[in-house]
């Protein structure tokens, strides 16, 4: 996971909030005693607000906001005292009490009951800086409202016992406020620590450990730090290096895992697949280029467009003897090679 996964992982969240932007508009618009708001109108005042926060929105229709002011009458929204007027043979909407307002009125059952949801969606990403009211907020709403607590219903992997989570929200910090780092490292196969000056660029997970990536200034190129070997790291004053090139999506795009070889070309990696297999790497594709080259009774041969590394290797060995890799050869006695070394440690 990378935080840009967080708006896709919190899809109840943009609902919910897209919900309070269009109440909110409506509010504003049936509270206003200069102007009319037909039908129409508050669509389009909808529509522009929504497209305010998220220029991607696809608007609202008019079945919508419909279903918006039934919803602020009623007993479980927010009792609004509307009232249709006729104009000719169009109607329009206002409060009939000009100083009413659902700012004014406290959080219904309801609202507290899907906000309560959204924290509980939200609460995955503990840990983080921007994330540390969540535990509070979900207290705070439980008491005022009586909530009975309910038993989980669902559940996310992690591991509480990884080491380095505790730097993930200073260097969430470090690179939302471009601040560069001196950080004490410690590769797993270096008998020393080094001390390395970082202009931390990016966050990303995989396989449920965190690695950072920065700009190394002795280096001068991109390095991947793992988490769990930083010793320690402080702020270090220099001028940080921003990153204006790369798109942290699109580097990634060709691998699997987080390790990028430098100057290393994708390849046609050809796959066997037993049929035991096929429907979990069907479902769940080893790779967004997989696809599938011929499917036999007894197997399936798909392809996959990356660059190998450790990350890839790992994976495909993990499968044991349901995956075979076919092509190229180079790559094929890679993992040979290393099936016949984990062989000799049962002999």
């Amino acid at each position: 996971m990378n935080f840009s996964y967080l708006g896709g992982c919190c899809k109840k969240v943009r609902k919910t909030g897209n919900a309070i932007v269009r109440y909110q508009t409506l509010d504003r618009c049936l509270r206003n005693p200069g102007r009319k708001y037909f039908m129409e109108d508050l669509i389009a005042a909808c529509n522009e607000a929504l497209r305010d926060i998220n220029s991607n929105s696809a608007g609202v229709k008019r079945r919508q906001v419909f279903e918006d002011i039934r919803f602020m009458e009623d007993t479980h929204g927010y009792q609004a005292p509307i009232e249709r007027l006729k104009e000719g043979r169009r109607t329009y909407y206002r409060y009939a009490d000009m100083g009413f307002s659902i700012n004014k009125q406290p959080l219904n059952q309801q609202e507290a009951e899907q906000l309560r949801e959204t924290l509980m969606t939200l609460e995955r990403f503990h840990g983080l800086p921007q994330f540390d009211w969540i535990a509070e907020i979900k207290t705070r709403l439980e008491q005022s409202f009586l909530m009975d607590r309910q038993e989980p219903i669902i559940g996310f992997w992690k591991n509480p016992y990884l080491t380095g989570r505790e730097f993930i929200g200073e260097l969430f910090d470090a690179i939302n406020n471009r601040q560069v780092l001196k950080i004490v490292y410690r590769p797993f196969k270096a008998s020393c620590k080094q001390e390395m000056i970082i202009h931390p660029l990016y966050l990303k997970e995989y396989n449920n450990r965190w690695f950072l990536l920065g700009w190394n200034e002795a280096e001068q190129n991109i390095s991947n730090l793992a988490l769990d070997r930083i010793q320690e790291l402080k702020h270090y004053n220099s001028e940080y290096r921003a990153n204006e090139q790369i798109d942290f999506n699109e580097y990634f795009e060709d691998v699997v895992g987080v390790t990028v070889p430098q100057d290393s070309p994708v390849q046609h990696i050809r796959l066997k697949v037993d049929a035991e297999l096929w429907p979990y790497i069907k479902t769940k594709p080893l790779h967004g280029s997989q696809k599938t080259v011929k499917a036999e009774p007894d197997c399936c041969i798909i392809s996959l467009d990356v660059i190998p590394n450790f990350e890839l290797e790992a994976l495909l060995l993990s499968f044991g003897d349901q995956l075979e890799v076919l092509e190229p050869n180079s790559f094929r006695n890679k993992i040979k090679e290393r099936i016949q070394r984990a062989k000799q440690k049962y002999l």
